[in-house]
């Protein structure tokens, strides 16, 4: 098969995903065309089926604003012509399925019609989508897909309830690689950050307000009066700044909390956590919760959105109210014992397993195959 791979190029979940997806039909002998602004962070080329294609916006003084959607079209129209595509599979709704319309109506014009599928990962619906000046287009641009996915069942319950879709979403969750992301010898990484054999907790994101990082200084605040404990912080944000402020305010030090930035190689520091920490407003997955969980450090988090459906209550972790934080410092403190420790960190990694790459793959080649024959079929 023949896949075009449209999706933002950044660290963010439905990158990572669709990178991840790519790269993992590719080793199943799929072509596989990546069409986006700048090569994606995950994307290396070590297989002979994978291929990338930047999309150039040219600027001009007339544009206030460079007009990416049409120049992504345009892209999306020449890679399917001259590649043959079979199939064009867009991540993130703004404004890659909208572009992905456009891109199919051309090609009508001139006898090629691809069939379209929109992933829906989060924010693209939560957050960005219910903005009237974007609504409209979302909805329509949904509805005009040949099929639709969303990585959980809360996701697809809310796209129902906020917008007029009347396509049938089909939910595929994420997924992990458990061969990268499992339990590493890093033992001398450990003993540099925890020389006095303290307790690891570690939280990544983008650095969000909707993440409440905030919470998790006060979660970590909490157990380390209680246990000796460190906290590692990965990723970059705008919260950044007001969070290191509050890390001075509460007189957390620098070798208390470290600040590890952006990383690539974030199974590294997973390897040697003993929890991980997602006091979110809002996840419609929770993809870093099942990297973590991948390399068994068990999760504390939130019950929004579709972390429940990840993070089992009581066995891989536990899950709180938002804002909770007393109840997620108690929690804490028992998968950090001693005792239950071993337990949650077994628990944690049998349940990533349920989200191997080769379980959920399948799930989107079949759904390429029926949007093919539908499209082959005239539905």
């Amino acid at each position: 098969m023949n896949i075009g791979i449209v999706c933002y190029p950044t660290f963010g979940g439905s990158g990572v995903v669709a990178t991840e997806l790519g790269k993992a039909l590719a080793e199943k002998g799929h072509r596989v065309h990546f069409i986006t602004y700048s090569q994606p962070v995950r994307l290396s080329f070590v297989n002979e089926n994978l291929f990338y294609h930047e999309v150039f916006v040219p600027s001009y003084p007339l544009f206030q604003f460079p007009p990416y959607e049409l120049a992504l079209a345009s892209k999306m129209v020449d890679i399917v012509q001259n590649e043959k595509l079979d199939v064009l599979h867009v991540h993130y709704a703004i404004p890659h399925a909208s572009a992905a319309y456009m891109a199919k109506q051309i090609l009508r014009t001139k006898g090629i019609n691809i069939p379209v599928i929109t992933t829906l990962h989060g924010t693209d619906i939560t957050l960005v989508g219910k903005d009237a000046s974007f609504e409209p287009v979302v909805t329509f641009s949904i509805n005009q897909s040949d099929a639709v996915t969303s990585v959980s069942a809360d996701l697809k319950k809310e796209t129902y309830e906020y917008f007029a879709v009347e396509k049938d979403i089909e939910v595929i969750p994420n997924f992990i690689n458990l061969e990268r992301f499992k339990k590493q010898p890093k033992e001398h990484f450990r003993a540099a950050i925890a020389p006095d054999g303290e307790k690891l907790l570690i939280h990544t994101s983008n650095f969000r307000s909707v993440k409440r990082v905030d919470d998790v200084v006060h979660i970590f605040d909490g157990v380390r009066k209680q246990m000796p404990a460190k906290l590692l912080l990965v990723g970059d944000g705008p919260d950044r700044p007001r969070i290191e402020k509050l890390c001075r305010e509460l007189g957390l030090l620098s070798h208390d909390v470290r600040f590890l930035g952006k990383l690539e190689a974030v199974e590294e520091v997973l390897s040697v956590s003993d929890l991980f920490l997602m006091p979110s407003e809002k996840e419609s997955f929770g993809l870093a919760a099942l990297e973590a969980m991948s390399c068994e450090v068990p999760v504390i988090s939130t019950n929004a959105g579709g972390i429940p459906e990840l993070n089992v209550d009581g066995v891989t972790g536990f899950v709180s109210n938002v804002g909770d934080v007393e109840e997620m410092v108690k929690n804490a403190l028992t998968v950090l014992d001693d005792a239950n420790l071993p337990r949650f960190k077994a628990a944690a990694r049998a349940r990533a397993e349920e989200f191997a790459v080769d379980k959920i793959v399948p799930l989107y080649e079949a759904c390429y195959q029926r949007a093919i024959e539908a499209v082959m079929a005239g539905v």
